[in-house]
């Protein structure tokens, strides 16, 4: 890696092949409340990992796609962790995740206005 800019599509590519993984899982080896964690999981972490790909050339695109990245994996890896059997006081944890993803929307608007 040369720069900051390729570790962040590489988190960006390594969380969209989580995103496919869990999604997977929840589709074909999941059941109940798991199988939507994983799937809710993944649809979320999918869109993330494009986004922060897509955004890197736009003002204050590099703080979105951070944001994306790691909201994603806030959002999604408590999601996927009580899939997998952790207490689900993680759900608590999740909203943070989430926060962190309007963030990233929120600093798109604001390049947007910019310029």
């Amino acid at each position: 890696m040369t720069n900051r800019t390729d570790a962040l599509v590489l988190l960006a590519a390594l969380s969209g092949a989580i995103g496919v993984m869990a999604g997977a899982r929840g589709a074909h080896g999941a059941s109940g409340p798991a199988a939507e964690w994983l799937k809710t999981g993944s649809h979320y972490q999918l869109i993330h990992a494009v986004a922060a790909i897509a955004v890197l050339a736009l003002p204050l695109g590099r703080l979105a796609a951070w944001l994306f990245v790691g909201g994603a994996a806030i959002f999604s890896g408590t999601l996927y962790l009580m899939a997998f059997g952790a207490p689900t006081w993680f759900g608590a944890i999740t909203p943070i995740g989430g926060l962190a993803l309007i963030a990233g929307w929120l600093a798109l608007a604001a390049g947007a206005v910019r310029g």
